[in-house]
């Protein structure tokens, strides 16, 4: 105990050097976690986002089916197999059909996906109950964004044309019933809503669907003839690769900080074993082993890294629990700017491990800066250090 003793009363004894070290290091500690935990944050954010309103437990997708390849659609649809009918009649999965087709609001030509869902469906939480309203022909629904890139408003019509299993192409009128507001692109942008039977009716495709979207938490079932389960781990890949990727891109901020700090404490560690070869020179010759005065110098190293965490917590827990309550504003609709499901305010997730984790970071580099340059105590000679000198 008399070697923690005394490098606790030698740091202490230190003064502004000790505190100016922790400071620098607290910065260190809390820039990491505060970015890592933003990281979290938008991950969660964004996966939970499109779980909610797109992917819900996974999704099994008709043969042929590829959502980057618009000319797969024109064949991309089937009547669902015996074990997804028994899902979905269950209330456990809900099928979607999608169409090309073309809008013409205004006079002007968009290309839209047509996409059928049931009016009754409670798994995703596109407001579908919309699609139930009575008194319009084909009621639609669309997006904010859809409905301003077409200048669409509820209760407005609009003609559709597609083309339909047959090859034959015909046109109708839609009634924009609902404008939903929905930070995931990905069911709003180029997209209209409609019930699955009129779709069904309208396409030629009886009891067919594209996809079949299942409940949250559930199992997928054995091989399905004709349809491919997408787990979320498939879905969610490219959201994963994104934060991959920015985490990455941080872990050189990261380096730069941490680099800085284990500078500040190697130089403070070679300016104080100069400053006191006496004092180490007087301690070999009291009969301390040179393990125990690497140990002491070591010792006192690593503190910097517990002074740090102390630091970083006196000023870090208050502003980390700021940004945690009232989110990191990015401006409004910036999530478009990214082309992904991001809210106007993330909010950072903290986790233990990621507290934890860096703690335990920081502390271990911490402990081998100041171990590197109390190596050259091992090659002392005390009558040398008595007499102020290293060699």
């Amino acid at each position: 105990m008399i070697i923690p003793k005394l490098a606790i009363r030698n740091m202490l004894g230190a003064g502004a050097k000790t505190w100016l070290n922790a400071a620098v290091l607290s910065m260190a500690y809390v820039t990491i976690i505060w970015a890592q935990g933003l990281y979290n944050g938008f991950d969660a954010e964004v996966s939970r986002t499109m779980i909610d309103a797109e992917y819900g437990g996974g999704q099994y997708w008709v043969e042929g089916y590829d959502p980057y390849d618009p000319f797969t659609l024109q064949d991309a649809h089937a009547v669902p197999a015996a074990p997804l009918q028994i899902r979905i009649d269950a209330g456990k999965a809900t099928p979607i059909l999608i169409v090309q087709g073309t809008i013409y609001p205004g006079g002007r030509i968009l290309p839209i996906l047509l996409k059928g869902i049931e009016p009754g469906q409670s798994l995703l939480s596109i407001p579908t109950g919309a699609l139930g309203t009575s008194g319009a022909d084909i009621p639609a629904l669309v997006g904010s964004r859809m409905a301003k890139t077409g200048g669409l408003a509820a209760r407005d019509t609009v003609t559709v044309r597609w083309r339909d299993a047959r090859g034959a192409f015909d046109a109708r009128d839609l009634q924009i019933v609902e404008v939903m507001k929905t930070i995931a692109q990905s069911i709003d942008e180029g997209q209209v809503w409609l019930p699955i039977a009129t779709l069904r009716e309208m396409a030629a495709m009886p009891g067919q669907a594209t996809i079949v979207v299942t409940a949250k938490d559930s199992a997928p079932t054995a091989a399905v003839p004709g349809w491919s389960f997408q787990s979320l781990g498939v879905l969610l890949k490219d959201i994963m690769d994104i934060v991959k990727g920015k985490t990455v891109g941080a872990s050189v901020l990261y380096a730069i900080l941490l680099f800085l700090a284990a500078l500040a404490i190697l130089n403070t560690q070679l300016l104080s074993i100069w400053r006191r070869r006496k004092e180490i020179g007087t301690m070999m010759a009291l009969g301390v082993t040179r393990g125990r005065v690497i140990g002491l110098f070591t010792f006192e190293g690593a503190l910097n890294g517990v002074f740090a965490a102390i630091v970083g917590a006196l000023w870090g827990i208050p502003l980390l629990a700021y940004f945690a309550v009232h989110g990191l504003s990015f401006g409004a609709n910036q999530g478009d700017s990214f082309g992904i499901a991001m809210s106007d305010k993330m909010y950072p997730a903290y986790s233990a491990a990621l507290v934890l984790g860096t703690t335990v970071l920081v502390f271990l580099i911490t402990t081998i800066i100041s171990y590197l340059p109390a190596r050259k105590i091992g090659k002392l000679n005390p009558t040398d250090a008595l007499q102020g000198r290293m060699t």
